[in-house]
């Protein structure tokens, strides 16, 4: 087989690496893909979002599967044309796409299908928004209601923050993504990370990852797309697991499904731990980054199956995914000044190699003139195995020390809630 992966992300690295390891495939392709991606295969400079130049690139190397990675290309369309020139897909439509696309239609999605959700209340002005905040207590929930790659939501201390990120989603920071914002109640509990597989008939939950969204040690900081991941997660069981198919996913699947826009692909369920069972925060159109990374390293059965299930069907009929026993963390490698205004040019210098169980993917990398460099505020991500998950982190951190990256930063504390549960900063 053929594989074309689109994007050029960390996310997209891992999942490159695993569908590497297939014996069903015969090549991989990336557009744009990455430095690290390069080394698995060629790279196209395609965007993403250049509909028609994806299209044209995989009938040109005659994909079997195109696996699109980032939420601006399914919201863009690209599987939707990709289907049309009858090319297998794994990503949904733009129309079940919306799901991630817009977080006003999945809160009314969700109290459609009876989906346990925080409540909340959706505004095109300013004004009414911020007079909207009196039916809220805080900490204030502000999200944009766009695509924002992960920066579009504020957890207001004040009624004043809660204000100023009003004004600053709808003032134009998010572009036309912030037009909309959504108001919500605060949830309190721990946060987890579930996806879930679905041909467009079927569903399979697909594992889960604990994430870290603060910037900095003890969750503090502004949100960020994302600082590292680890799992498996304590907090979430089997049971719990099973809970959240059966309330939030698979109810939101059938919901799209009976709306004419049957989902295919994959589905971040996006959970609050609440002492009343898991309620949804959000869906997301595609894998979580850097939550892929942490569960391609874990992976132990040959995920080009279950890609190829979601965009041809039959996902009934294949098992339960297999999980390696040993615990895994991503640690995300950030560069100075990231979320808001992130330092790149700066070089890179990568060891020759890692110690055994450690995996580094490339997420906003770039060759210049033969040098690595920094392009992009989440730079690397720094994975790691081991037989618990502090041995993980003290891999991943030691992989790290062995970096020169000038400026570079990462957390410290990936994983606390499971290693002290009790520690401060939560």
């Amino acid at each position: 087989m053929n594989i074309l992966i689109v994007g050029s992300g960390g996310r997209e690295h891992a999942l490159a690496w695993k569908i590497a390891q297939s014996p069903l495939v015969t090549s991989i392709a990336s557009a744009p893909g990455n430095p690290g991606m390069a080394s698995l295969g060629e790279t196209f400079a395609v965007s993403p979002t250049d509909v028609a130049g994806q299209v044209a690139l995989a009938q040109r190397l005659k994909a079997d599967l195109v696996v699109v990675g980032p939420d601006a290309a399914v919201a863009a369309g690209l599987a939707d044309a990709l289907i049309e020139v009858g090319v297998a897909v794994f990503a949904p439509t733009a129309a079940a796409g919306r799901v991630e696309s817009s977080k006003a239609f999945t809160k009314a999605l969700a109290a459609r299908e009876g989906i346990p959700t925080a409540p909340y209340a959706v505004f095109t002005d300013a004004a009414e928004a911020k007079a909207g905040l009196e039916a809220f207590a805080p900490p204030y929930v502000v999200k944009a209601d766009g695509l924002t790659a992960g920066k579009g939501v504020t957890i207001a201390a004040t009624r004043a923050e809660a204000e100023a990120a009003i004004d600053s989603a709808m003032g134009g920071r998010f572009g036309a993504a912030g037009a909309r914002v959504v108001l919500e109640g605060f949830l309190q509990g721990e946060e987890v990370s579930l996806f879930a597989l679905s041909d467009g008939a079927s569903a399979m939950a697909f594992g889960s990852a604990q994430d870290h969204k603060r910037a900095y040690d003890g969750d503090l900081g502004p949100n960020t797309g994302g600082m590292g991941c680890y799992a498996p997660s304590p907090a979430f069981d089997a049971t719990l697991e099973a809970e959240a198919m059966a309330r939030i996913a698979r109810p939101a699947l059938a919901g799209l499904a009976a709306d004419g826009t049957p989902y295919r692909g994959v589905l971040y369920v996006g959970l609050m731990l609440t002492p009343t069972g898991p309620q949804l925060v959000e869906f997301n159109a595609r894998f979580g980054d850097p939550e892929t990374q942490v569960m391609m390293i874990r992976l132990e059965s040959d995920i080009v199956p279950y890609l190829l299930a979601c965009a041809r069907g039959g996902l009934d009929r294949l098992p339960p995914p297999v999980w390696r026993r040993e615990a895994g963390i991503c640690v995300v490698l950030a560069t100075e000044g990231y979320p808001d205004a992130p330092r790149t040019g700066g070089e890179i210098l990568l060891p020759s190699r890692f110690e055994p169980g450690v995996s580094v993917f490339h997420a906003g990398t770039a060759l210049k003139d033969g040098r690595l460099i920094c392009a992009g505020g989440r730079t690397l991500n720094i994975c790691a195995l081991g037989e618990t998950l502090a041995e993980a982190r003290d891999k991943a951190h030691r992989a790290i020390a062995s970096i020169v990256f000038p400026g570079g930063f990462h957390r410290r504390d990936i994983g606390w809630r499971a290693l002290a549960p009790t520690a401060p900063g939560r």
